[in-house]
């Protein structure tokens, strides 16, 4: 799994997660949905984000310029 695709998949985990959370536990919760929607919208100009250097670090790898190519 790419770094990309890994990110992608961390997203939409959290976001699932805080509307359960937020549905079931404390409406509280929404915060994070709207804190996760906004690292996405910056990381979409600013081409940086926090996750992708954590799921580096854990071993997920970078596209090659052939699988971007691909796509």
């Amino acid at each position: 799994m790419t770094v990309n695709e890994g990110l992608r998949a961390m997203a939409g985990f959290f976001v699932l997660l805080s509307l359960a959370l937020g549905t079931w536990v404390h409406p509280g919760w929404y915060l994070f949905t709207a804190f996760v929607g906004f690292n996405l919208l910056q990381s979409a100009f600013t081409r940086w984000c926090p996750a992708m250097a954590i799921l580096k670090r854990i071993g997920f790898r970078e596209e090659s310029p052939r699988e971007k190519a691909s796509a």
